[in-house]
């Protein structure tokens, strides 16, 4: 690496590459094409924004506005403001450029941005679309494509904009597909994507982080918040972040809590993104203690030495377990996730511990619990 990306890499206080940056940054250097599987937390953004950011440096740079070089796709906002901000940090010593456009906000400052010179574009797929259609971008001289937590994008129902994103870069690049789990469907986007690609796997299919406490209680769904309160108070939790699955449930969670005097904060897909992200930086400089979040806050955020991960609603997709608990115990810190679970939820539980080959720990609370079953298969 240049002087300036290593002296962006001394600023974080790095010292050692992470399996995922070991593997993946001489291949992205000598040219070739990724698909990478890591869990989230392992440094995979760094793993593909600074071999990046060296390719460009080498480059030579032309007069006057210089047209964008790559592109980085997210399946959300939150994620595309960390990237964007990852990117800004490893850039700092080294003349790149980079511009992250999202929906949910005024598009005008995006606008003013694109009209310099932009050498990184991170962008979420429907704002891209709304630029691109206004001509305030060009994506005709894209030599790198990411699609970061691809198989995220998937889930959302990305799929076609991303064929649509294809026919408006050349075909003549080299793409880096990065995914926390590997699914068929991972497998058959790579066919349009990526060009004999080098695949890089730094943990097993699926799998939870090793430094990782699962616990599991069952008991009724009445009984959740008092649990929940009871373990917070018990256990004298600081920060926890805590999922629900519905937009409603976030609220009345919240407005839960609330009544008992915890400070939290909710985001969801109905507020803004001015709100998501007030929201957010009052629970990482620890304003508040709890951070309510569908699924929409499950990828992107990066929040050091976070201890508490709760499902308080199971996921129905298993997939997003593996993304909701990968909040805590990150970059090699131990993390604890507890995870309610009532009667109707059983059959989740089975299907995650199945996706992760892993148990939870299965605790026992003589106030809440309620007792269940296991067969001869192991399943709840």
């Amino acid at each position: 690496f240049s002087e300036g990306l290593l002296k962006s890499i001394e600023d974080k206080g790095y010292r050692e590459p992470s399996p995922i940056q070991r593997e993946s940054i001489p291949a992205i250097l000598s040219g070739k094409d990724i698909l990478a599987t890591a869990q989230t937390g392992t440094g995979k953004t760094a793993a593909f924004v600074l071999p990046i950011l060296q390719k460009l440096i080498e480059q030579e740079r032309p007069e006057g506005k210089r047209p964008i070089k790559a592109l980085i796709l997210t399946p959300t906002r939150e994620l595309a403001l960390q990237v964007g901000q990852s990117v800004n940090a490893y850039a700092a010593h080294v003349p790149i450029k980079q511009a992250t456009i999202f929906g949910g906000v005024n598009a005008k400052p995006q606008i003013k941005a694109l009209s310099r010179s932009v050498d990184i574009l991170v962008a979420t797929p429907g704002r891209l679309f709304d630029l691109s259609e206004q001509k305030a971008l060009s994506l005709s001289e894209v030599e790198f494509l990411v699609l970061d937590e691809a198989d995220r994008m998937l889930d959302m129902g990305f799929i076609q904009d991303i064929v649509r994103i294809l026919k408006m870069i050349p075909e003549k690049r080299q793409s880096l597909l990065f995914s926390a789990t590997f699914s068929p469907e991972i497998k058959e986007l790579t066919k349009d994507v990526l060009t004999s690609p080098v695949e890089v796997k730094v943990a097993s299919d699926n799998a939870v982080a090793e430094n990782l406490d699962q616990h599991l209680y069952f008991l009724k769904k009445s009984n959740k918040s008092q649990l929940l309160m009871y373990l917070m108070s018990s256990g004298n939790w600081e920060q926890v972040l805590i999922f629900t699955r519905t937009k409603y449930g976030a609220d009345h969670l919240y407005e839960k809590l609330q009544d008992n005097h915890i400070p939290a904060v909710v985001i969801h897909g109905k507020k803004t993104q001015v709100v998501r992200n007030k929201a957010l930086a009052q629970f990482k400089k620890k304003a508040v203690k709890v951070l309510v979040a569908t699924d929409v806050a499950a990828r992107g955020l990066d929040i050091k030495e976070l201890p508490h991960v709760v499902n308080f609603d199971v996921p129905n997709v298993p997939e997003d377990y593996v993304h909701r608990v990968g909040r805590t115990g990150r970059a090699g810190l131990s993390g604890h996730a507890v995870t309610l679970t009532c009667d109707e939820e059983v059959l989740f539980i089975n299907r995650i511990e199945r996706l992760t080959q892993s148990k939870m720990k299965v605790c026992y609370d003589k106030k809440f619990s309620i007792k269940i079953d296991i067969n001869e298969d192991g399943d709840y």
